[in-house]
């Protein structure tokens, strides 16, 4: 038996948090094409007869203008130095940058085994992948990497194969039957979240932060769930609500379906929006809305 942590780390929007999901088989972290989705440490477990791999999403690096961000990327370097294993996500269809290539090295000197994941091959030239491959030895990227595709499922066994190698022998971290850290109620949350990122524009996303009020399940199987949609500014609680709440009921009702799939029951959702301007900038409302500041 081999088990053990897996950092998976790289830029924002590389397809870190799709890979994970795919590889252990359930949603446990969200995801958007926008920057800053993932915002906290989140694992997930993959666990089989002769191995358990325990993925550790991380916030995309990405520049810190506010507190918020500034405490993503202490997550994730954090993370990087207390894993067996790190997993660097490079985005292949966008193309390799001096950036990701910087950090792949910088993450190498850490002394933790690293294999990289060449992602999205499935919607870029496929003569732009040997391409890749050879900017990456010439630039020195000693490790092994493996070209994949996350949603056609390309490659995935030989990359499972080859992380498992890396890990210690040892027992279980988790019980089988565990596929992730995180509670009920956080997955709540972060479903909303994931459909505002989905639906807005520009900066509001960004501003959002999900506080769950209520989260019970009640005697007739139905799940209530109440929860504040906190924004940064006026104007954005405007646009977050749109004209006579069409904007707010519509996020809403698709949040609702994706809870009610993700935990097998009802849901009775309420949703209000409020607001607390610069939030992101403030260590006492970043607590509040539990982000943890001493990590």
């Amino acid at each position: 038996m081999r088990s053990g942590y897996i950092a998976v780390i790289g830029k924002a929007n590389a397809g870190k948090s799709t890979l994970i999901n795919v590889l252990v088989g359930e949603k446990v972290a969200i995801v958007s094409p926008k920057p800053q989705t993932t915002r906290d440490r989140i694992l997930g477990v993959l666990t089989r007869e002769d191995r358990q791999l325990v993925f550790v999403d991380t916030p995309g690096i990405y520049r810190a203008h506010n507190a918020l961000t500034d405490l993503m990327m202490r997550t994730t370097e954090t993370t990087s130095k207390e894993v067996d294993v790190i997993l660097y996500v490079v985005d292949g269809h966008a193309g390799i940058s001096p950036d990701d290539i910087e950090l792949m090295k910088k993450y190498a000197r850490l002394g933790v085994p690293m294999l990289v994941a060449h992602t999205k091959i499935d919607i870029m030239p496929v003569e732009n992948i040997p391409e890749n491959m050879q900017l990456l030895y010439e630039a020195g990227i000693d490790c092994d990497v493996y070209p994949v595709s996350a949603r056609k499922g390309k490659n995935l066994r030989r990359l499972e194969d080859a992380l498992c190698a890396l890990l210690p022998e040892g027992e279980k971290v988790f019980q089988e039957d565990i596929v992730s850290d995180k509670s009920e109620r956080f997955m709540i949350s972060e479903i909303m979240r994931e459909k505002i990122l989905l639906k807005y524009e520009k900066e509001i996303p960004h501003g959002v932060a999900i506080v769950v009020n209520v989260f019970r399940k009640k005697d007739n199987g139905v799940y209530e769930v109440n929860l504040d949609i906190v924004c940064e500014k006026s104007n954005h609680k405007a646009i977050l609500i749109g004209k006579q709440g069409s904007a707010i009921k519509e996020v809403s009702s698709f949040a609702r379906q994706d809870m009610e799939k993700f935990l097998g029951a009802k849901v009775f959702l309420t949703t209000y929006v409020k607001v607390k301007e610069d939030w992101r900038e403030k260590e006492g409302l970043l607590r509040e809305f539990g982000y943890r500041l001493d990590e």
